[in-house]
This record gives structure tokens, sequence and C-alpha cells, in this order.
């Protein structure tokens, strides 16, 4: 697999952020919004390359700010995995619509609305080309899903993390504020470590960096661009060695 042509990626994790469903409102979920990413991921699906995602919680409810407001951290945590549940159902609900079959797979036990994470299980939903929804994070307080995300791309041995965001890469600051951003094609697990970016927790990416599994970092925004960057097009940074 080459490291210049993400088109080689045969299995991947894509990694969104809950407020990437909000759309233009201000809380919970937008159907429209969540509809275009599914048929995003429909785009790669029908590429034939398997698919992983990890959604996170935080346009429902963030565990760290639920924290910060006085709530004990693990229970506010917790909390927070459940709200990923409820966005990956919404995104089975769109991908299925989509004639995708999908499974949410649950690190906390809930049979009656997704399965309980069994490795062995999952592989094989991805063999059969289904695409698995890992919700509920690590089912652990104090991780992120981004770690999450980081974990199960390893045990699915994913070739990659897409890690969908606003912006089309990682800037040496923030695009939004500042006009002289520059945006980086390429950067090293330990440079985001060291010049503390906001790619991903820093558990994550040591997480990644331990397993040379790369990041790709790319515009979720931009129509076509999961697609694109798998056909060997498009704007994104790689994060890896």
């Amino acid at each position: 697999m080459s490291d210049a042509n993400p088109a080689a990626f045969k299995r991947v994790m894509l990694k969104i952020s809950g407020e990437a469903l909000m759309g233009d409102t201000a809380y919970g979920l937008h159907p429209p919004t969540v509809e275009r990413i599914a048929r995003e991921v429909k785009t790669v699906h029908d590429m034939g390359v398997e698919i992983c995602m990890v959604i996170g919680g935080g346009n429902i409810f963030r565990g760290l700010s639920g924290s910060a407001q006085g709530m004990e951290r693990t229970t506010a945590d917790y909390m927070g995995m459940l709200a990923t549940v409820m966005n990956a159902l919404a995104m089975q609900s769109a991908l299925e619509a989509l004639d995708i079959h999908t499974r949410v797979i649950s690190a906390i036990t809930m049979n009656e609305v997704a399965e309980p994470y069994i490795r062995r299980r999952a592989v094989r939903h991805l063999e059969k080309k289904r695409v698995c929804i890992f919700a509920a994070g690590t089912g652990n307080p104090y991780f992120t899903t981004d770690t999450a995300a980081t974990l199960r791309a390893n045990e699915m041995r994913c070739e990659a993390i897409f890690k969908g965001t606003k912006v089309d890469g990682v800037y040496d600051k923030d695009p939004a504020k500042h006009d002289d951003a520059v945006r980086y094609d390429h950067i090293t697990y330990d440079e985001v470590l060291q010049k503390h970016l906001a790619v991903m927790d820093a558990s994550a990416i040591a997480l990644a960096r331990d397993n040379s599994l790369p990041i790709i970092v790319f515009s979720l925004d931009e129509p076509g661009g999961f697609k694109g960057i798998l056909a060997g097009e498009g704007t994104y940074t790689r994060v890896s060695d």
C-alpha cells in the first residue's frame, strides 16, 4: 500500500463528531445532515471499501462539560456514551434507507437496540460488506470517542482512520480565526503531540503511532470528499510516521 495513495485502502475507520450531525442547528440531530453523510458513506461503500464508523456524542451530551458543571465524571462519561448510541442508531437508519446493511455494535450491553462488541463477529460483518458503527466509546469513562475509534480501528485491522472535520486538513492554527493559517499535507504523530494540534486527543494519537495507523484528516462538508480521497484526489492532511 502506497503512503501517497489512499485509494489502496480496503478497510477504513470513519470518525466523525456528534456535532457533525447537527447541521446548522444548535443541538441534537438534523436528519437532512445525517442523510447527507450517509450518502457520502454509500459512495465509498459502493467502491467496495469496508467501513467502520465511530460517531461522537457532543451534539447531545458531552461528558467533560457535564463534569465541569459539577456532575461526577464517570456518570457524565456514561451519559456521553449513551448519546453516541443515539447517534449511531440515527446513522444506521439513514444508511439502511439507502439499502446498506449496517450493524450498531455497543461497548455497553443493550441487546434490544445494538449488538454487544465481539471482535470476531464484527470482523465477519465487515467481510460481508456491512457497515459497522461502534457505539458507546470504549465502554469505559475517561476515554474519548477519538480513542475508541483508534482502538476499534486497530482491532478491526483498518488500514487508516478518516477523521471528518469542518476543515480540509490540519492547520498550524485555527483557519477560522487566522487568515495566515497554513495547512500541512503531511505531519508526524510526534509533531501533532508536540504542537498540541487539535487532530485527536493525545491518547488516540499515541495509540495510532504505536501501531503505525495513518490518520487522514479531511473536510466532511466537502461533497464527495470522502470518496475523492479514496480515489486518490482531494485535499487532506495525512498524519503518519
